[in-house]
Protein backbone atom coordinates (compact mmCIF):
# COMPACT_ATOMS: atom_id res chain seq x y z
CA UNK A 1 0.00 0.00 0.00
CA UNK A 2 1.68 3.39 -1.17
CA UNK A 3 0.99 6.02 2.10
CA UNK A 4 1.90 9.69 1.34
CA UNK A 5 1.73 12.86 3.85
CA UNK A 6 -1.43 15.24 2.35
CA UNK A 7 -1.99 18.65 3.84
CA UNK A 8 -5.10 20.98 2.63
CA UNK A 9 -4.34 23.18 0.07
CA UNK A 10 -7.52 24.65 -1.63
CA UNK A 11 -6.21 26.54 -5.18
CA UNK A 12 -6.79 30.33 -4.83
CA UNK A 13 -8.71 29.61 -8.18
CA UNK A 14 -11.33 27.90 -6.45
CA UNK A 15 -11.67 30.41 -3.67
CA UNK A 16 -12.00 33.38 -6.05
CA UNK A 17 -14.77 31.18 -7.91
CA UNK A 18 -16.85 30.39 -4.58
CA UNK A 19 -16.80 34.53 -3.99
CA UNK A 20 -17.87 35.33 -7.32
CA UNK A 21 -20.99 32.64 -6.75
CA UNK A 22 -21.87 34.15 -3.29
CA UNK A 23 -21.58 37.55 -4.90
CA UNK A 24 -24.31 36.38 -7.77
CA UNK A 25 -27.29 34.83 -5.62
CA UNK A 26 -30.40 34.43 -7.03
CA UNK A 27 -32.86 34.21 -4.08
CA UNK A 28 -36.64 32.01 -3.70
CA UNK A 29 -39.07 33.80 -1.96
CA UNK A 30 -40.24 32.88 1.33
CA UNK A 31 -43.82 33.01 3.61
CA UNK A 32 -42.33 32.51 7.09
CA UNK A 33 -38.44 33.98 7.13
CA UNK A 34 -37.87 32.82 10.44
CA UNK A 35 -39.74 29.24 10.31
CA UNK A 36 -37.81 26.01 9.55
CA UNK A 37 -40.36 23.73 8.72
CA UNK A 38 -40.48 24.77 5.28
CA UNK A 39 -37.14 23.93 5.34
CA UNK A 40 -34.29 26.20 6.01
CA UNK A 41 -34.91 29.27 7.61
CA UNK A 42 -34.69 32.43 4.91
CA UNK A 43 -33.32 35.01 7.60
CA UNK A 44 -31.22 32.59 9.20
CA UNK A 45 -29.73 31.80 5.89
CA UNK A 46 -28.90 34.86 4.13
CA UNK A 47 -26.94 35.89 7.20
CA UNK A 48 -24.91 32.44 6.75
CA UNK A 49 -24.34 33.14 3.44
CA UNK A 50 -23.08 36.78 3.93
CA UNK A 51 -21.08 35.75 6.63
CA UNK A 52 -19.61 33.15 4.09
CA UNK A 53 -18.85 36.20 1.41
CA UNK A 54 -17.72 38.88 3.64
CA UNK A 55 -16.45 37.23 6.70
CA UNK A 56 -15.42 33.63 6.58
CA UNK A 57 -11.84 32.96 6.56
CA UNK A 58 -11.05 29.35 4.65
CA UNK A 59 -7.59 29.74 4.97
CA UNK A 60 -7.50 29.93 8.92
CA UNK A 61 -9.39 26.79 9.15
CA UNK A 62 -7.23 24.84 6.40
CA UNK A 63 -4.10 26.10 8.80
CA UNK A 64 -6.04 24.65 11.91
CA UNK A 65 -7.25 21.34 10.07
CA UNK A 66 -3.68 20.59 8.90
CA UNK A 67 -2.29 20.69 12.67
CA UNK A 68 -3.43 17.02 12.34
CA UNK A 69 -0.98 14.37 10.53
CA UNK A 70 -2.98 13.52 7.24
CA UNK A 71 -1.79 10.85 4.84
CA UNK A 72 -3.64 9.64 1.42
CA UNK A 73 -3.33 5.73 0.51
CA UNK A 74 -3.88 3.93 -2.84
CA UNK A 75 -6.49 1.19 -1.94
CA UNK A 76 -7.93 -0.22 -4.68
CA UNK A 77 -7.34 2.33 -7.18
CA UNK A 78 -8.62 4.64 -5.22
CA UNK A 79 -6.22 7.08 -3.00
CA UNK A 80 -8.32 7.60 0.79
CA UNK A 81 -7.40 10.59 2.69
CA UNK A 82 -7.26 10.05 6.26
CA UNK A 83 -5.80 11.45 9.55
CA UNK A 84 -3.65 9.32 11.62
CA UNK A 85 -2.93 10.26 15.61
CA UNK A 86 -0.25 8.11 17.55
CA UNK A 87 -1.48 7.62 21.10
CA UNK A 88 0.43 8.83 24.08
CA UNK A 89 0.29 5.74 26.21
CA UNK A 90 1.53 2.54 27.50
CA UNK A 91 -0.54 0.47 25.19
CA UNK A 92 -2.85 2.60 22.79
CA UNK A 93 -5.19 0.71 21.43
CA UNK A 94 -5.81 0.98 17.81
CA UNK A 95 -9.19 3.03 16.73
CA UNK A 96 -10.84 3.75 13.59
CA UNK A 97 -13.81 6.51 13.03
CA UNK A 98 -15.63 6.73 10.06
CA UNK A 99 -18.34 9.37 9.75
CA UNK A 100 -21.60 9.71 7.63
CA UNK A 101 -23.15 12.82 5.88
CA UNK A 102 -23.67 15.78 6.29
CA UNK A 103 -20.29 15.47 8.17
CA UNK A 104 -16.68 14.84 7.32
CA UNK A 105 -13.53 14.06 9.25
CA UNK A 106 -13.88 17.54 10.93
CA UNK A 107 -16.97 16.40 13.49
CA UNK A 108 -13.81 14.27 15.05
CA UNK A 109 -11.57 17.42 15.03
CA UNK A 110 -12.40 17.98 19.01
CA UNK A 111 -12.29 14.28 19.92
CA UNK A 112 -9.06 12.96 18.38
CA UNK A 113 -6.77 15.19 21.07
CA UNK A 114 -8.98 13.44 23.74
CA UNK A 115 -9.04 9.89 22.37
CA UNK A 116 -4.91 10.17 21.69
CA UNK A 117 -4.05 11.87 24.84
CA UNK A 118 -6.39 11.19 27.13
CA UNK A 119 -4.50 12.70 30.53
CA UNK A 120 -3.78 15.64 28.55
CA UNK A 121 -7.75 15.78 28.94
CA UNK A 122 -8.22 14.62 33.05
CA UNK A 123 -8.48 11.39 32.04
CA UNK A 124 -6.31 7.85 31.57
CA UNK A 125 -3.07 7.18 29.57
CA UNK A 126 -4.22 3.84 29.95
CA UNK A 127 -7.38 4.59 27.81
CA UNK A 128 -5.38 6.38 24.61
CA UNK A 129 -6.06 5.26 21.29
CA UNK A 130 -4.33 5.49 18.08
CA UNK A 131 -6.85 7.19 15.95
CA UNK A 132 -7.42 6.64 12.48
CA UNK A 133 -10.34 8.91 10.84
CA UNK A 134 -10.48 8.46 7.18
CA UNK A 135 -12.50 10.53 4.84
CA UNK A 136 -15.63 7.93 2.59
CA UNK A 137 -14.69 7.34 -0.86
CA UNK A 138 -15.88 10.92 -2.38
CA UNK A 139 -16.27 12.34 0.88
CA UNK A 140 -13.40 15.20 1.36
CA UNK A 141 -10.10 14.64 0.06
CA UNK A 142 -10.78 11.02 -0.99
CA UNK A 143 -11.65 10.05 -4.25
CA UNK A 144 -14.55 9.46 -5.89
CA UNK A 145 -15.30 6.14 -7.27
CA UNK A 146 -15.29 5.55 -11.02
CA UNK A 147 -17.95 2.99 -11.00
CA UNK A 148 -20.84 2.03 -8.87
CA UNK A 149 -21.33 -0.81 -6.65
CA UNK A 150 -18.69 0.88 -3.87
CA UNK A 151 -20.80 1.05 -0.74
CA UNK A 152 -20.51 0.67 2.86
CA UNK A 153 -19.96 -3.48 2.51
CA UNK A 154 -17.16 -2.65 -0.21
CA UNK A 155 -15.82 0.75 1.85
CA UNK A 156 -15.19 -1.61 5.36
CA UNK A 157 -13.27 -4.28 2.90
CA UNK A 158 -11.49 -0.53 2.05
CA UNK A 159 -10.81 0.10 5.62
CA UNK A 160 -10.02 -3.46 6.77
CA UNK A 161 -7.05 -3.00 4.31
CA UNK A 162 -6.02 0.16 5.37
CA UNK A 163 -5.51 -0.62 8.89
CA UNK A 164 -3.57 -3.92 7.71
CA UNK A 165 -1.43 -0.81 5.63
CA UNK A 166 -0.80 0.68 8.80
CA UNK A 167 0.01 -2.20 10.68
CA UNK A 168 -2.83 -2.87 12.41
CA UNK A 169 -3.67 -6.28 13.00
CA UNK A 170 -6.51 -6.02 15.30
CA UNK A 171 -8.73 -2.56 16.00
CA UNK A 172 -11.74 -0.98 17.39
CA UNK A 173 -14.51 0.89 15.00
CA UNK A 174 -17.11 3.33 15.28
CA UNK A 175 -18.99 4.86 13.43
CA UNK A 176 -22.25 7.25 13.19
CA UNK A 177 -25.11 7.61 10.36
CA UNK A 178 -23.48 5.89 7.02
CA UNK A 179 -20.32 4.94 9.09
CA UNK A 180 -22.51 3.09 11.28
CA UNK A 181 -22.78 0.90 8.21
CA UNK A 182 -19.18 0.91 7.45
CA UNK A 183 -18.35 -0.22 11.43
CA UNK A 184 -21.03 -2.88 11.51
CA UNK A 185 -20.21 -4.19 8.09
CA UNK A 186 -16.07 -4.04 9.46
CA UNK A 187 -17.77 -6.45 12.21
CA UNK A 188 -19.50 -8.81 9.92
CA UNK A 189 -16.85 -8.94 7.31
CA UNK A 190 -13.45 -9.28 9.71
CA UNK A 191 -14.77 -10.28 12.81
CA UNK A 192 -11.39 -11.73 13.75
CA UNK A 193 -9.70 -8.27 13.10
CA UNK A 194 -11.94 -6.24 15.23
CA UNK A 195 -11.95 -5.24 19.37
CA UNK A 196 -15.15 -4.65 18.76
CA UNK A 197 -17.58 -1.91 17.56
CA UNK A 198 -19.57 1.45 18.89
CA UNK A 199 -22.26 2.75 17.45
CA UNK A 200 -23.80 6.38 17.68
CA UNK A 201 -26.27 5.26 15.26
CA UNK A 202 -28.00 1.95 13.85
CA UNK A 203 -28.02 1.65 9.80
CA UNK A 204 -31.16 3.11 8.57
CA UNK A 205 -30.50 -0.25 5.98
CA UNK A 206 -30.66 -2.64 9.02
CA UNK A 207 -33.25 -5.70 9.10
CA UNK A 208 -33.22 -8.34 11.61
CA UNK A 209 -34.12 -11.43 10.16
CA UNK A 210 -38.01 -11.69 10.26
CA UNK A 211 -38.61 -14.58 8.25
CA UNK A 212 -40.03 -18.68 9.30
CA UNK A 213 -39.44 -19.24 12.84
CA UNK A 214 -39.57 -15.68 14.20
CA UNK A 215 -41.77 -13.93 16.42
CA UNK A 216 -44.09 -11.88 16.15
CA UNK A 217 -43.83 -7.70 16.44
CA UNK A 218 -44.39 -6.88 19.83
CA UNK A 219 -47.19 -3.65 20.41
CA UNK A 220 -43.66 -1.48 21.31
CA UNK A 221 -41.84 -2.59 18.08
CA UNK A 222 -44.80 -2.35 15.79
CA UNK A 223 -45.63 0.82 16.74
CA UNK A 224 -41.63 1.46 16.42
CA UNK A 225 -42.29 0.55 12.65
CA UNK A 226 -45.38 2.58 12.28
CA UNK A 227 -43.46 6.29 13.85
CA UNK A 228 -40.31 4.69 11.57
CA UNK A 229 -43.13 4.99 8.97
CA UNK A 230 -44.19 8.40 9.62
CA UNK A 231 -41.01 10.12 10.13
CA UNK A 232 -39.22 9.05 6.62
CA UNK A 233 -42.71 10.23 5.16
CA UNK A 234 -42.13 13.70 6.72
CA UNK A 235 -38.24 13.93 7.11
CA UNK A 236 -36.82 11.38 4.83
CA UNK A 237 -37.06 13.15 1.62
CA UNK A 238 -33.61 14.08 1.60
CA UNK A 239 -32.58 10.10 1.53
CA UNK A 240 -35.42 9.22 -1.11
CA UNK A 241 -33.34 11.89 -3.48
CA UNK A 242 -30.04 10.55 -2.58
CA UNK A 243 -31.07 7.07 -3.07
CA UNK A 244 -32.96 7.20 -6.24
CA UNK A 245 -31.38 10.09 -8.51
CA UNK A 246 -28.25 11.13 -6.97
CA UNK A 247 -27.06 12.80 -10.22
CA UNK A 248 -30.19 14.90 -10.70
CA UNK A 249 -29.20 16.53 -7.47
CA UNK A 250 -25.71 16.46 -7.99
CA UNK A 251 -26.32 19.11 -10.75
CA UNK A 252 -27.72 22.06 -8.73
CA UNK A 253 -25.53 21.27 -5.94
CA UNK A 254 -22.64 21.13 -8.04
CA UNK A 255 -23.13 24.58 -9.58
CA UNK A 256 -24.98 26.43 -6.50
CA UNK A 257 -22.99 26.79 -3.39
CA UNK A 258 -25.80 28.60 -1.86
CA UNK A 259 -27.87 25.40 -2.63
CA UNK A 260 -25.90 23.29 -1.36
CA UNK A 261 -25.53 24.97 2.11
CA UNK A 262 -28.78 25.22 2.69
CA UNK A 263 -29.49 21.64 1.28
CA UNK A 264 -26.83 20.66 4.49
CA UNK A 265 -27.34 23.32 7.03
CA UNK A 266 -31.11 22.25 7.18
CA UNK A 267 -30.07 18.94 8.23
CA UNK A 268 -27.32 20.16 11.13
CA UNK A 269 -30.45 22.32 12.80
CA UNK A 270 -32.55 19.50 12.70
CA UNK A 271 -30.40 17.06 13.80
CA UNK A 272 -28.36 18.34 16.26
CA UNK A 273 -30.07 19.23 20.47
CA UNK A 274 -30.06 23.11 19.33
CA UNK A 275 -33.56 23.83 20.73
CA UNK A 276 -33.95 25.81 17.36
CA UNK A 277 -31.22 27.59 16.97
CA UNK A 278 -28.17 25.71 15.25
CA UNK A 279 -25.61 28.32 16.58
CA UNK A 280 -26.14 27.34 20.01
CA UNK A 281 -24.62 24.18 18.65
CA UNK A 282 -22.24 24.91 15.52
CA UNK A 283 -20.22 28.45 14.81
CA UNK A 284 -21.18 29.91 11.50
CA UNK A 285 -16.88 28.52 10.95
CA UNK A 286 -17.98 25.23 11.68
CA UNK A 287 -21.04 25.50 9.70
CA UNK A 288 -19.28 26.87 6.52
CA UNK A 289 -16.31 24.73 7.25
CA UNK A 290 -18.22 21.58 6.63
CA UNK A 291 -20.08 23.13 4.11
CA UNK A 292 -16.76 24.26 2.49
CA UNK A 293 -15.33 20.80 2.26
CA UNK A 294 -18.02 19.92 0.62
CA UNK A 295 -17.79 22.26 -1.88
CA UNK A 296 -14.22 22.07 -2.41
CA UNK A 297 -14.52 18.49 -2.94
CA UNK A 298 -16.03 17.96 -6.16
CA UNK A 299 -17.70 14.89 -6.29
CA UNK A 300 -20.75 15.74 -4.89
CA UNK A 301 -22.53 13.27 -7.30
CA UNK A 302 -20.26 10.36 -5.19
CA UNK A 303 -21.40 11.39 -1.98
CA UNK A 304 -24.89 11.32 -2.96
CA UNK A 305 -24.87 8.38 -4.74
CA UNK A 306 -23.36 6.22 -1.66
CA UNK A 307 -27.31 6.17 -0.78
CA UNK A 308 -27.91 4.19 -3.81
CA UNK A 309 -25.04 1.92 -3.15
CA UNK A 310 -26.79 1.16 0.78
CA UNK A 311 -30.11 0.92 -1.05
CA UNK A 312 -28.72 -1.72 -3.54
CA UNK A 313 -26.62 -3.70 -0.26
CA UNK A 314 -28.74 -2.95 2.36
CA UNK A 315 -27.82 -4.50 6.00
CA UNK A 316 -30.01 -7.60 6.29
CA UNK A 317 -29.21 -10.24 8.31
CA UNK A 318 -29.65 -13.64 7.71
CA UNK A 319 -31.63 -16.47 10.07
CA UNK A 320 -28.86 -16.99 12.95
CA UNK A 321 -26.38 -14.44 11.40
CA UNK A 322 -24.95 -12.19 14.17
CA UNK A 323 -22.04 -9.69 14.37
CA UNK A 324 -19.52 -11.87 16.39
CA UNK A 325 -17.74 -8.83 17.68
CA UNK A 326 -18.92 -7.19 20.96
CA UNK A 327 -20.62 -4.21 20.02
CA UNK A 328 -22.57 -1.31 21.65
CA UNK A 329 -24.51 1.49 20.80
CA UNK A 330 -24.77 5.11 22.40
CA UNK A 331 -27.63 6.54 23.53
CA UNK A 332 -28.21 10.05 22.86
CA UNK A 333 -32.18 12.13 22.49
CA UNK A 334 -31.18 13.61 19.42
CA UNK A 335 -30.55 10.39 17.36
CA UNK A 336 -32.87 8.54 18.54
CA UNK A 337 -35.76 11.70 18.04
CA UNK A 338 -34.56 11.65 14.13
CA UNK A 339 -33.16 7.82 14.03
CA UNK A 340 -34.37 5.59 16.44
CA UNK A 341 -37.30 6.99 17.94
CA UNK A 342 -39.09 8.99 15.20
CA UNK A 343 -41.73 11.84 16.01
CA UNK A 344 -41.45 10.90 19.80
CA UNK A 345 -40.78 13.68 22.27
CA UNK A 346 -38.70 11.33 24.43
CA UNK A 347 -35.40 10.05 24.26
CA UNK A 348 -35.67 6.17 25.11
CA UNK A 349 -34.17 6.94 28.60
CA UNK A 350 -37.51 8.57 29.16
CA UNK A 351 -39.14 9.32 31.45
CA UNK A 352 -35.53 11.57 31.58
CA UNK A 353 -36.84 12.90 28.10
CA UNK A 354 -34.50 15.35 26.38
CA UNK A 355 -32.73 16.90 29.40
CA UNK A 356 -30.91 13.59 29.57
CA UNK A 357 -28.41 14.74 27.13
CA UNK A 358 -25.55 12.19 26.79
CA UNK A 359 -25.83 8.73 28.14
CA UNK A 360 -23.20 5.52 27.05
CA UNK A 361 -22.74 2.33 28.62
CA UNK A 362 -18.50 2.07 29.21
CA UNK A 363 -15.79 -0.64 30.17
CA UNK A 364 -12.53 -0.41 29.91
CA UNK A 365 -10.67 -1.17 27.26
CA UNK A 366 -6.89 -1.69 29.03
CA UNK A 367 -8.12 -5.32 29.72
CA UNK A 368 -7.16 -6.87 26.92
CA UNK A 369 -9.00 -10.53 28.12
CA UNK A 370 -12.35 -8.47 27.98
CA UNK A 371 -14.24 -10.79 30.52
CA UNK A 372 -15.85 -8.11 32.94
CA UNK A 373 -17.12 -8.79 36.10
CA UNK A 374 -19.33 -5.51 36.09
CA UNK A 375 -20.24 -2.75 33.57
CA UNK A 376 -20.76 0.82 34.23
CA UNK A 377 -23.20 3.31 32.95
CA UNK A 378 -21.91 7.06 32.90
CA UNK A 379 -23.99 9.62 32.15
CA UNK A 380 -24.26 13.32 32.31
CA UNK A 381 -27.11 15.21 32.81
CA UNK A 382 -26.58 19.34 31.75
CA UNK A 383 -29.63 20.68 33.05
CA UNK A 384 -30.53 18.92 36.56
CA UNK A 385 -29.91 15.36 38.11
CA UNK A 386 -32.32 12.39 36.60
CA UNK A 387 -33.99 10.56 39.42
CA UNK A 388 -32.04 7.44 40.31
CA UNK A 389 -35.08 5.36 39.98
CA UNK A 390 -36.31 6.29 36.47
CA UNK A 391 -32.51 4.81 34.95
CA UNK A 392 -32.88 2.10 37.20
CA UNK A 393 -36.21 0.80 35.76
CA UNK A 394 -35.25 1.91 32.33
CA UNK A 395 -32.25 -0.38 32.36
CA UNK A 396 -34.28 -3.36 33.90
CA UNK A 397 -36.22 -3.12 30.97
CA UNK A 398 -33.49 -2.84 28.26
CA UNK A 399 -31.14 -6.16 29.97
CA UNK A 400 -33.94 -8.03 31.50
CA UNK A 401 -34.09 -9.15 35.29
CA UNK A 402 -30.13 -10.79 35.60
CA UNK A 403 -29.35 -7.07 35.65
CA UNK A 404 -30.01 -4.90 38.99
CA UNK A 405 -29.04 -1.63 38.69
CA UNK A 406 -27.72 0.03 41.79
CA UNK A 407 -26.22 3.99 42.09
CA UNK A 408 -23.98 5.57 43.76
CA UNK A 409 -22.18 9.21 43.35
CA UNK A 410 -20.06 9.31 40.60
CA UNK A 411 -16.05 9.44 42.89
CA UNK A 412 -14.83 12.22 40.88
CA UNK A 413 -16.74 15.30 41.47
CA UNK A 414 -15.22 17.24 39.34
CA UNK A 415 -14.71 14.53 36.38
CA UNK A 416 -12.37 15.69 33.53
CA UNK A 417 -12.64 19.50 34.38
CA UNK A 418 -11.39 20.69 30.61
CA UNK A 419 -14.61 19.03 29.22
CA UNK A 420 -16.28 20.62 31.66
CA UNK A 421 -15.19 24.01 31.23
CA UNK A 422 -15.94 23.00 27.15
CA UNK A 423 -19.43 22.65 27.62
CA UNK A 424 -20.09 25.59 29.30
CA UNK A 425 -18.41 27.30 26.62
CA UNK A 426 -20.92 25.45 24.01
CA UNK A 427 -24.02 27.23 26.27
CA UNK A 428 -24.04 24.43 28.53
CA UNK A 429 -24.08 24.95 32.04
CA UNK A 430 -24.85 23.16 35.45
CA UNK A 431 -24.63 19.30 34.94
CA UNK A 432 -24.36 16.60 37.10
CA UNK A 433 -22.13 13.12 37.16
CA UNK A 434 -23.42 9.73 38.60
CA UNK A 435 -22.43 6.08 38.11
CA UNK A 436 -24.78 3.12 37.85
CA UNK A 437 -22.83 -0.08 37.80
CA UNK A 438 -24.82 -3.22 36.82
CA UNK A 439 -23.69 -7.27 37.08
CA UNK A 440 -22.69 -8.80 33.26
CA UNK A 441 -25.49 -8.63 30.66
CA UNK A 442 -27.34 -11.27 29.44
CA UNK A 443 -25.75 -13.63 27.21
CA UNK A 444 -25.76 -11.71 23.66
CA UNK A 445 -25.78 -8.57 25.41
CA UNK A 446 -22.44 -8.02 26.24
CA UNK A 447 -21.28 -4.63 25.69
CA UNK A 448 -17.79 -3.34 24.71
CA UNK A 449 -17.00 0.89 24.59
CA UNK A 450 -14.72 3.14 25.63
CA UNK A 451 -16.05 5.62 28.27
CA UNK A 452 -13.65 8.84 27.17
CA UNK A 453 -14.58 7.80 22.95
CA UNK A 454 -18.38 8.03 24.13
CA UNK A 455 -18.36 11.16 26.22
CA UNK A 456 -16.37 12.81 23.94
CA UNK A 457 -18.42 12.08 20.65
CA UNK A 458 -20.93 14.13 22.20
CA UNK A 459 -21.95 16.99 20.92
CA UNK A 460 -19.79 17.34 17.96
CA UNK A 461 -21.51 13.97 16.23
CA UNK A 462 -24.41 15.02 13.96
CA UNK A 463 -26.47 11.43 12.86
CA UNK A 464 -27.07 12.18 9.39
Amino acid sequence: MDIEPFEISVDDHFLEDLRRRLQNVRWPGTISPNDWSDGTSSQFFRELVRYWRDDFDWRAQEARLNHFPQFKAEIDGLKIHFIHVKGKGPDPMPLIITHGWPGSFLEMEHIIPMLADPAAHGGDARDAFDVVVPSLPGYAFSDAPKSPGIGTFEIAGLWAQLMLGLGYGKFGAQGGDIGAGVSSWLANRFPEQLFGVQLNYIPASYRPFSGPGTLPLTDDEQAFAERAVEWADKEGAYAHMHGTKPQTLSYAMTDSPVGLAAWLVEKFHAWSDCDGDVLKVFSMDTLLTEISIYWFSGSLDASFRLYKEGRNRPMAFKAGEKSQPRLASRISPKSCLSRRDPGSSESTMSPAGPRLKRAVISQRWSSRKYSPKKFVLTFANLEKAVPAENLQKRLATLWGAQCTPTTTPHPKSQFLPKWRGNLRRMGYGGHVYRKITFAPAPRGRRILISSYLSISLWPHIVSG
